[in-house]
């Protein structure tokens, strides 16, 4: 089943697809196009892995980690589906990440990567946006770079663990204006799902709510204002987003604080 928290008619609502179309819990059957999307889970701790396929860190010039690269995303950074990311007026190359997003579904410490798959409620997808420009190194990536206001969309959907039949075999691609640009498949992670939840479970008790983001093949381009860009997960679904100046979020920042 695939699930979704939007917004309609000035309340947050539950939902699920249904034939296509959007679900709310009050059995109500609207179009995509109806509601606001939130993203799909409000995130707890938030794990990004950086450089977990080989063919994005060559294509980057850096050398492979020698153990998982790993840094939180505060919850400023999320968006939802068919909402806008906002991109800085001092950066010069600011690109899309397509991204498979695991969802943790209970609470486990050390747990082994045998047991890791029972810790997953579901996957949906994320699209980290990076400001390459602040990056100072490939182990220590800049807040400026990984951190900003809503440049993390995230959704639509969560897709229950159980309909998804192997994470570790989904093609991952991303489109800009209707052009791909980006395609790859979680088969090439470095460290995949179960040795991810093994090594964060080994030093920190991992909770229901909690999002592992698991890295991007390689297709690195760069976005512009006005460009549409869509990332789509096999079996999950089509995370759509659009880049819009940062004026933009300074002038609806004030107009929110009036």
């Amino acid at each position: 089943m695939r699930h979704a928290r939007v917004v309609y008619n000035g309340s947050i609502h539950h939902a699920v697809e249904e034939g296509g179309r959007v679900k709310l819990n009050d059995g109500r059957l609207l179009d995509e196009t109806d509601v606001a999307w939130l993203p799909p889970v409000a995130p707890r701790t938030v794990f990004t892995l950086g450089l977990n396929y080989e063919d994005h860190a060559k294509e980057l010039s850096f050398s492979t980690p020698k153990e998982p690269l790993v840094f939180l995303k505060g919850p400023n950074t999320f968006t939802g589906h068919r909402c806008r990311t906002f991109r800085p007026s001092d950066v010069t190359f600011m690109h899309y990440e397509c991204e498979l997003a695991v969802v943790i579904g209970g609470t486990a410490k050390n747990v082994k990567k045998e047991d890791a798959c029972d810790l997953v409620a579901g996957y949906t997808i994320a699209n980290d946006y990076v400001m390459r420009d602040y990056i100072e190194n490939y182990y220590r990536p800049n807040l400026r770079a990984k951190n900003r206001d809503a440049c993390t969309p995230l959704g639509p959907w969560i897709v229950d663990a159980e309909d998804i039949r192997d994470p570790m075999n989904l093609t991952l691609r991303t489109y800009v204006n209707g052009k791909i640009t980006q395609e790859g498949t979680t088969a090439d992670m470095i460290l995949g799902i179960p040795e991810l939840i093994e090594y964060l479970s080994s030093f920190m008790t991992l909770n229901s709510g909690d999002l592992i983001l698991t890295g991007t093949p390689k297709g690195s381009v760069d976005t512009k204002v006005g460009d549409e860009v869509v990332t789509e997960i096999e079996g999950i679904g089509k995370l759509v987003n659009t880049i819009a100046g940062e004026e933009t979020l300074v002038r609806e920042k004030r107009v929110n604080m009036t």
